[in-house]
């Protein structure tokens, strides 16, 4: 009876963790590292014509395609952010596009390139959860030409762990949400980095008009009383070790 009672809830506890990370977003950011003008013209093709298409057939909405402002050293970039309301979802992608006919054959020429002509240089892939202070992707409320917006997408690196927790919560439970929220920087996500190159690390997405704007809101973000009482508070300091901006154009034909 003891051993039928623990069963009993141990099994409610995975039920209950599980409806709890289905709360929240599971995002995937993609990036493509291209060497030649053939390779981004190939891969917008596909993106544009098979790989959103296939993502939307999937029941996956609202995919960012966005490009750097600036040439970086990194060379040709194409960034792709695809949010999933579970990770149970992201894990049976895979397997979905490869039976998914449409997909296969509006993206032939990029699924069977050869081997001496590659449609991209790597894939780069960044796993992301969340925030519990803000667990779906919002989106940014824009009325600008696409050329003219700019997408800061931010990245804080933590000293250790801890530290990166702290900052974490910093946004969550010290309500830099809300203040970003209450500024107008209209953010398309936040997330908690579970896998990628750096880490302990967090990101996120605030968009902007254009470049004007996009300096206004920091002007008033740096200037504003919350920022300067939560920023002071002892508990909050030193945990950022590395913060990289980067700005970003959406596609045309991107979800937003």
């Amino acid at each position: 009876m003891r051993t039928k009672t623990l069963l009993l809830f141990a099994a409610l506890a995975v039920s209950l963790c599980t409806a709890l990370a289905a709360e929240r977003d599971f995002y995937q950011l993609k990036i493509y590292h291209l060497k030649t003008a053939q390779q981004a013209e190939r891969l917008d093709d596909f993106l544009e014509h098979a790989y959103l298409p296939a993502l939307h057939r999937a029941g996956i909405s609202h995919v960012g395609v966005f490009k750097p402002i600036a040439v970086t050293d990194g060379g040709l970039l194409t960034y792709v952010l695809i949010p999933y309301p579970s990770y149970d979802q992201f894990a049976a992608l895979d397997d979905r596009l490869q039976d998914d006919k449409a997909y296969q054959e509006a993206g032939k020429a990029y699924l069977l390139a050869s081997h001496d002509a590659p449609p991209y240089d790597r894939i780069e892939t960044i796993l992301l959860n969340a925030f519990a202070g803000s667990p779906r992707l919002q989106l940014p409320d824009l009325t600008s030409p696409r050329s003219d917006r700019v997408y800061e997408l931010r990245s804080y690196e933590g000293p250790t762990e801890a530290y990166y927790h702290n900052k974490v919560q910093m946004f969550n439970k010290g309500d830099e949400i809300g203040l970003f929220k209450r500024l107008g920087f209209n953010a398309v996500f936040y997330g908690e980095v579970v896998a990628g190159s750096r880490m302990p690390n967090l990101m996120y997405l605030t968009t902007f008009e254009n470049k004007k704007s996009r300096d206004e809101h920091w002007a008033a973000f740096s200037k504003d009383e919350y920022w300067k009482e939560l920023s002071a508070m002892p508990e909050y300091q030193n945990n950022v070790s590395r913060n990289q901006q980067l700005f970003l154009y959406p596609t045309e034909y991107s979800d937003y």
